[in-house]
């Protein structure tokens, strides 16, 4: 049933190639709006435009700078409120700190939870994420939590005849249950690594389960930032992978010591990313290959304005 109440696509500052690609699918023009970075750090946000009685939803994503994008979100909740909107959607392809959602020792912020707390008190009426780091974080919210999977845009890459001798790699146990659906849409086998975590940038692998000789290793993970998950794959190879390792990543933060191991490294074939988070020219090496998520996007909006189940288009991991 088609909403009473118009759509509309605003976009803040962290990632305006998605929304114009959202809205181009939607066949609608992008709201007009701007955010200014004042001399002094502060923002200043500006709805350019009437939006009275309509549903908005924002595109804006946890890309850096992570915390001026936090706050710039914030600041155009409240203004969209206050410009007396229907209703207002984030769509939040990278929710922002969702590695810090739990305590892993003694007096922490659950960075995660606080995230929450910031947008449901700017009244925020929906969110929506891709690939969260921890799935519990839908229950930190009160309000609708919607939370998608570029799982089958990026399973459908790895289905060609050119990775039957492919294996699906989860780079640690908490990843397991991820790629066992790699698996089960790509039809490959699965291995899995299990490592130890010594401190916010050290690792150390301890096993890998599963029989990876001569195969060619298909190495998943929900975020790729210092590239730690390349780690892996002097293990991987002697224990006799074979062929050139592939890794499908759905948010590619991509930090500078990340991009020369990808490009330094003869065994990495590619890297294939979704655009959750922007790819600027200088990370778009030629061993980075990026898959839009914008008609995923787009169909799931389309869906929830006209009150359409979008069960059917998930995937729970």
């Amino acid at each position: 049933m088609p909403s009473q109440h118009p759509l509309q696509i605003f976009t803040g500052s962290s990632h305006p190639e998605l929304a114009v690609e959202i809205a181009q699918f939607l066949n609608i023009p992008l709201g007009q709006s701007t955010t200014t970075f004042l001399p002094d750090g502060e923002l200043h946000v500006r709805i350019d435009e009437v939006v009275r009685g309509k549903d908005v939803f924002l595109l804006q994503t946890g890309s850096a700078p992570v915390n001026d994008h936090i706050i710039e979100t914030l600041l155009y909740l409240d203004a969209f409120r206050r410009g007396s909107v229907n209703s207002v959607t984030l769509v939040m392809p990278y929710y922002p700190y969702a590695r810090q959602e739990r305590m892993s020792r003694g007096r922490e912020s659950i960075s995660a939870r606080v995230m929450a707390d910031l947008l449901e008190s700017q009244r925020v009426s929906r969110v929506i994420y891709v690939d969260i780091h921890a799935p519990a974080i839908q229950g930190f919210f009160s309000v609708p939590v919607d939370p998608l999977s570029a799982i089958p845009i990026l399973s459908a890459y790895f289905r060609s005849s050119e990775f039957s001798n492919g294996m699906i790699v989860s780079p640690d146990v908490g990843r397991a249950k991820v790629a066992g659906k790699y698996a089960e849409l790509t039809g490959l086998p699965l291995a899995i690594i299990h490592k130890r975590r010594d401190s916010f940038t050290e690792t150390r692998l301890t096993h890998l389960v599963g029989d990876v000789r001569g195969r060619q290793p298909i190495i998943i993970d929900d975020v790729m930032a210092g590239g730690s998950i390349l780690d892996e794959l002097d293990a991987l190879y002697e224990n006799g992978a074979e062929g050139r390792a592939y890794l499908a990543v759905t948010h590619p933060v991509l930090l500078p010591k990340a991009l020369k191991k990808i490009e330094e490294d003869e065994r990495i074939g590619k890297v294939v990313v979704t655009n959750t988070l922007p790819v600027p020219l200088e990370k778009r090496i030629d061993k980075i290959e990026v898959i839009s998520i914008a008609p995923l996007l787009a169909g799931i909006i389309q869906d929830i304005h006209e009150e359409r189940s979008i069960s059917p288009k998930m995937v729970f991991c």
